[in-house]
């Protein structure tokens, strides 16, 4: 990997949340952080084994009817109402702020996301990292880590290098950190070839950045471990992916 590191120039790029490409149907207001359905950049295709970022609010009772994926590994965070998940395996269950999601999708499945709530907009992230290994069986997996995010810090939601967290991905190359940070609490964003930071609510300063809004992201690459503070009125709840492999993956 240090090999790797000496070929890739070391950067820090900002992208502000009014900068991402929009999707606003009758059902759906959606962010993209990176080309996705009709909108495409050949220069926005990804950031290190990060292909997909979408915020995304989805009005009561509507949702993404039953639609296919295969072979890459799907991460969904709620941060506001209900998310139900039904797909061809069988698994069936309602995704809620706190509860870590991972469908790997492998040589194929079929899923739905709908929102069973009849008054109430479901709002959460949802990000596809590519597998280390293509043709593996489909898989699903979650779990509730409320009380690890109460502690403070950033906590592991989803890895594929052995850490002690929510969930495990097929990619060894990377790790989805997430933290609710208390205002002014301090942490440091951890050290990948590749860091993707996205400000999920309220607001945070990174170490030799500019501030950092609800929306905003930075593509880190090469560019070290860094210090990210959360607004000292409001506090913030950040994603964090940290990737260990090129970005032509």
């Amino acid at each position: 990997m240090m090999e790797v590191r000496k070929t890739v120039t070391p950067s820090v790029d900002i992208r502000r949340a009014a900068d991402r490409f929009h999707t606003r149907i009758s059902w759906l207001d959606s962010w993209h952080s990176f080309s996705f359905s009709t909108h495409y950049d050949p220069a926005n295709t990804h950031h290190g084994l990060l292909l997909v970022s979408n915020d995304d609010r989805v009005s009561a009772g509507t949702g993404f009817h039953t639609h296919p994926h295969q072979n890459m590994e799907i991460v969904t965070w709620v941060l506001d109402g209900e998310l139900e998940h039904k797909d061809s395996e069988g698994h069936k269950g309602i995704i809620y702020p706190g509860l870590a999601q991972r469908m790997s999708a492998g040589t194929g499945i079929w899923h739905s996301e709908m929102n069973p709530q009849k008054q109430k907009d479901v709002h959460f992230i949802q990000m596809w990292v590519v597998p280390d290994t293509t043709g593996l069986a489909p898989g699903y997996e979650q779990l509730d880590i409320n009380d690890q995010l109460a502690k403070g810090g950033l906590v592991p939601i989803a890895s594929g290098r052995g850490h002690d967290a929510a969930i495990r991905i097929h990619q060894k190359g990377a790790v989805l950190w997430g933290g609710r940070l208390k205002p002014g609490e301090t942490v440091e964003v951890p050290d990948g070839l590749y860091s993707h930071i996205y400000v999920a609510r309220g607001a945070a300063q990174l170490e030799k950045a500019e501030p950092l809004h609800t929306g905003d992201a930075v593509r880190l690459t090469a560019a070290g471990a860094r210090k990210l503070r959360a607004d000292d009125t409001i506090g913030t709840e950040v994603l964090v992916w940290q990737m260990d492999a090129p970005a032509d993956r």
